[in-house]
């Protein structure tokens, strides 16, 4: 009965291995082919058996026997890359990419062929037969004795001898010195001292250059909760103070008084001014200078000799008296021989350049924000803006054919038959405006700003500033009387506006921006940063590729519109807000007038060489005008032909410098 139950269980132990053996020789195979098949040589990354995707985020894929980072290679394959390697090279098909190392890795012709046995379920093995013939070694019989009784081999239970041996020769390697260990990393870093071999005795010396950090000031009587009566600011010294950048101010706070040290409140700045000290202390970079003996004069730029300039305005000449108000703008007829001017008295005056004398005082009905001699030679028509309103004035002066011709110019306007609805209404006065000189009635939907005349004079533009509407600029044709706005959405509030001497473009200045539109094309050309906080004021060089624009921040940029949409030179030569700035049309002047109550007549020569920058030279500050309710110079102008400058002030003057 044992021998049978022996017998029994040692025919279905046979059975078993045998299956298993067959089967783990199969995978065996399979696994050492396609291990051979993908590497030359042996593995490098010992991650084990784990998702590559783990490693998708990170630079490396696995680690060496060393536990060093295997990094991935550069793959800076693109779609197109791809699509070019796939047409062009012959072996695309066969390549695959290798997910342990990372690398490329192309088949060889054994190789292809076995991936193909294995895709149609075939062994991996050419020469195994699957249909050989099946030894049946169990029958249905039940017999007396085993298949084999073979008793267990001696090297089951008795240690490898070889592996035996070969530790044998590693360790009387590893005594004779033939293999060496690995040595430990060394995780200590190394520093080195720069100063060990220096001097002590040396200028440079490291103990020389050691400079402590800056003390604080000690707190002074304005930073008391109860100070002195002259620490503590008034309402203009209060809008001055608010009115500088932060690092211009003396006192970063305002001196306050209270009644006792309860009423005190916590400090708003103290958190920031221990972490701006905090900053000092520890990031500021502090080194000692050695002084290098420099002439000052080398310092300073080679700049050429205002007389050398010369002509520019350098005296006042002429004083035109008469307004009672502040003039806001002035302006020159084509001739050079007329002067116009528009106050807040309501009025407009006409003047006669070399004798100072007011040929004509036309009265509207509201203070003038603007006034415009149209610059064509041929007509003789002046824009004035008061209110909603502008007006084109014949003033009658000079020529009388050209005075004629102007009112036959506008007497011939027919009505179309087809009457389109206008924004703005044209009308013809008649009665008393007539007889002043007033042929057109412009009426808008908002107060005008500016007004300003196309080269040609048929065209003018209005500015209605208004931030969010859409009607902010309209362009009329005197010609044909007819309005259009040429912009559907304005970004930003308009300040001014001004047309392109010689080309079909259009200069829109907002608060932070000029931006340059083709009129033809309709469409932006150029965006121009003025890098300042507020323009003021706008004009175009004679030439057409150089444009400055005033700000209210004491700032004049000039841009250089072949060179890029950033200012070329910023100057800063006022102390106080900007108001106007002109060009003259032949000189190589420029003038800016400010608050400051001075006009600063500055040298800008373009030059036809286009990689020769423009040499811009302040020459001559101009003074005379009296501040008046903190405003000084609101504008100026050029005599066409003379190098000569208006200013108008808000003293009620208008001077003329020679």
């Amino acid at each position: 009965c044992c021998g049978l139950l022996a017998a029994l269980s040692l025919h279905i132990t046979f059975s078993l291995s045998l299956s298993l053996s067959l089967s783990l020789s199969l995978s065996l195979s399979l696994s050492l082919s396609l291990s051979l098949a993908f590497c030359s040589q042996d593995i490098r990354n010992t991650v084990g058996n784990i998702p590559m995707e783990w490693y998708k985020d990170y630079p490396h894929i696995g680690y060496d026997l060393d536990g060093k980072k295997i990094f991935k290679p550069i793959r800076n394959k693109d779609e197109l890359d791809e699509f070019l390697d796939k047409m062009e090279n012959p072996d695309y098909w066969r390549t695959i990419h290798d997910k342990m190392t990372g690398t490329d890795v192309c088949l060889s012709d054994e190789q292809v062929d076995l991936v193909h046995r294995l895709q149609q379920g075939k062994f991996g093995d050419v020469n195994f037969n699957e249909y050989e013939p099946a030894i049946d070694f169990f029958s249905n019989e039940v017999m007396i004795h085993p298949v084999t009784n073979r008793p267990a081999d001696k090297r089951s239970f008795i240690p490898s001898l070889i592996e035996k041996e070969k530790v044998g020769k590693l360790v009387h390697a590893i005594k004779m010195g033939w293999i060496k260990p690995r040595r430990p990393k060394e995780t200590a870093p190394q520093y080195y001292d720069l100063w060990a071999k220096e001097d002590p005795n040396a200028i440079l010396g490291r103990h020389k250059m050691h400079i402590p950090a800056p003390k604080m000031r000690l707190p002074g009587h304005e930073e008391s909760y109860n100070p002195p009566p002259e620490y503590l600011l008034t309402d203009e010294e209060r809008q001055v103070w608010e009115q500088q950048d932060p690092d211009e101010r003396k006192l970063s706070f305002l001196p306050q008084k209270y009644l006792s040290l309860r009423a005190v409140p916590a400090f708003s700045r103290f958190i920031q001014e221990r972490f701006e000290r905090c900053l000092d202390l520890y990031l500021c970079p502090r080194q000692r200078k050695m002084r290098v003996n420099v002439n000052p004069e080398d310092l300073i730029p080679k700049l050429p000799r205002p007389r050398d300039l010369q002509p520019f305005p350098t005296l006042q000449s002429l004083v035109y008296h008469g307004h009672s108000s502040l003039i806001r703008s002035i302006s020159i007829s084509p001739s050079g021989q007329w002067l116009v001017s528009g106050s807040d008295d309501c009025t407009v005056r006409f003047w006669e350049v070399c004798t100072t004398r007011c040929l004509k005082t036309m009265e509207v009905g509201g203070p003038v924000k603007s006034v415009a001699w149209n610059p064509a030679p041929s007509i003789s028509l002046v824009a004035v803006s008061y209110g909603e309103n502008v007006i084109l004035v014949n003033p009658g002066l000079g020529d009388r054919l050209i005075c004629s011709a102007t009112d036959q110019l506008i007497s011939s306007y027919e009505e179309p038959e087809e009457v389109k609805d206008q924004q703005v209404q044209w009308a013809v006065p008649e009665g008393k405006a007539q007889e002043q000189g007033q042929r057109l009635i412009l009426t808008h939907p908002k107060a005008v700003k500016q007004v300003s005349w196309h080269g040609r004079g048929d065209y003018l533009a209005c500015v209605m500033p208004d931030d969010g509407s859409s009607l902010q600029v309209v362009i009329h044709q005197v010609s044909r009387r007819r309005t259009q706005n040429p912009f559907h959405r304005n970004k930003g509030a308009v300040q001014c506006v001004s047309f392109h001497p010689s080309r079909p473009y259009f200069l829109v200045a907002t608060q932070r921006y000029v931006r340059v539109y083709n009129l033809i094309k309709q469409e932006l050309t150029k965006k121009l940063m003025a890098n300042c906080k507020w323009i003021s004021s706008m004009a175009v060089h004679p030439g057409g590729d150089n444009v400055i624009c005033g700000s209210y921040d004491c700032r004049l940029a000039w841009f250089d519109l072949d060179l890029s949409t950033k200012p070329y030179k910023v100057l800063r030569h006022h102390k106080k807000a900007l108001r106007g700035v002109a060009y003259h049309k032949h000189y190589p002047l420029f003038a800016s007038g400010s608050d400051d109550g001075t006009v600063i007549v500055c040298h800008g020569m373009v030059y036809n060489d286009l990689l020769q920058n423009p040499l811009i030279v302040p020459v001559k500050v101009l003074k005379g005008h009296i501040i008046t309710h903190d405003l000084g110079v609101l504008d100026v102008a050029f005599h066409p032909t003379q190098p000569w400058v208006f200013s108008s002030g808000a003293d009620g003057t208008v001077r003329l410098f020679t």
